[in-house]
């Protein structure tokens, strides 16, 4: 059983931990976040940021948790556009829960805070081409492929598959 949570500043210690746990992990799938995001103090002000951003209204943050309050992976509704009614997607499961259904868990619960809460008609998202899981997790919950992007991150080739759910 899990349930999403926004982000609070309470939540600093156990989600430093989560981050900086499964860094290599995320790593393997997206570009890394830089060192300076885990220096414990830019980390600080990077949630203080994320904070003032929800509070604005703009986007919005979730942490995945269990009953016991685990931090499962993190959620998010980013640069809302009222008058568009979207929003984009984010979301990345820890290492040690994927593949138990969680992050297609947490979307669902997403789905439901985006239409319900704040009137979307509309979300979009975007993966790396070369993580099925996540391309998986998108489209068992009703998303459809818009685009492909070849592009390079340090060199490296990168394609990036663009994804939107309509209600």
């Amino acid at each position: 059983m899990i349930h999403i949570a926004p982000l609070q500043m309470e939540d600093e210690d156990r989600l430093y931990a989560f981050e900086l746990n499964n860094r290599k992990y995320f790593e393997k799938f997206v570009p890394s976040r830089g060192e300076a995001f885990y220096q414990k103090e830019d980390f600080r002000n990077r949630l203080h940021e994320l904070l003032k951003e929800q509070a604005s209204g703009t986007s919005y943050f979730y942490l995945i948790k269990d009953t016991d309050g685990e931090i499962l992976g993190r959620i998010n509704l980013t640069d809302m556009h009222p008058s568009q009614k979207m929003a984009f997607l984010g979301y990345r499961v820890g290492e040690k829960h994927a593949g138990k259904g969680i992050a297609g868990k947490a979307v669902e619960l997403l789905k439901v805070e985006a239409e319900k809460t704040f009137r979307l008609k509309s979300i979009k998202a975007q993966t790396t081409a070369d993580n099925i899981a996540s391309q998986k997790v998108l489209e068992k919950k009703g998303f459809k492929e818009t685009s492909r992007e070849d592009t390079a991150y340090e060199g490296k080739p990168l394609t990036f598959v663009y994804y939107q759910l309509t209600f």
